[in-house]
């Protein structure tokens, strides 16, 4: 494990993938329905590297960052900003936290403030975008916390365990982010 206090915050810094970490997340794909789910992945047969190449080959309109605790180094989740416009002065954040055990503890917060620092202070964007399957209240309630706002709903979007689901559009401005 190689990790790199790249973004440093009081529990938890974000750091660069390592891709010596495969087998961990392997196992929170398959392993961890709730994750796997709401991120995507619960029907895809996600089986090698390979298979993970969105984490450790991220395209050039996204920065990748490993979630690591500051207390013991130990990997605990994943945090991106994708589809990144410069022009428009705008990213998509996306965020997992693997293992169950982990979740409900602030750390997806913290990681996400972080993450906004990064992207309004240092990449000078405007707006930072998300999207959330609406049964995911846990995931809407930190995105809430930490000021997102819904701006959009694209009704019955996803198919999850065999009902259709709404897929929500939330967003943060730089000037409402300075302000929480």
């Amino acid at each position: 494990m190689s990790y790199y206090k790249k973004i440093v915050g009081e529990r938890v810094y974000l750091s660069p993938v390592d891709p010596n970490e495969v087998e961990l997340y392997l196992k929170w794909m398959n392993e961890d329905r709730t994750l796997a789910v709401n991120f995507h992945q619960f029907s895809q047969m996600v089986s090698s590297k390979n298979d993970l190449r969105w984490l450790y080959e991220p395209p050039k309109d996204m920065h990748r960052f490993a979630i690591v605790l500051l207390e013991n180094d130990g990997l605990i989740g994943s945090i991106s900003l994708h589809n990144i416009d410069h022009l428009n002065r705008n990213a998509f954040i996306g965020i997992f936290i693997g293992g169950e055990g982990y979740r409900g503890q602030g750390y997806g917060a913290e990681a996400i403030r972080l993450i906004l620092k990064y992207g309004f202070h240092t990449m000078n964007l405007h707006s930072i975008n998300l999207s959330v399957n609406a049964n995911n209240p846990a995931g809407i309630s930190c995105y809430k916390k930490v000021g997102f706002r819904e701006v959009g709903r694209l009704p019955e979007a996803l198919f999850v365990d065999g009902r259709y689901v709404d897929k929500i559009f939330m967003a943060v401005l730089e000037d409402e982010f300075d302000g929480i």
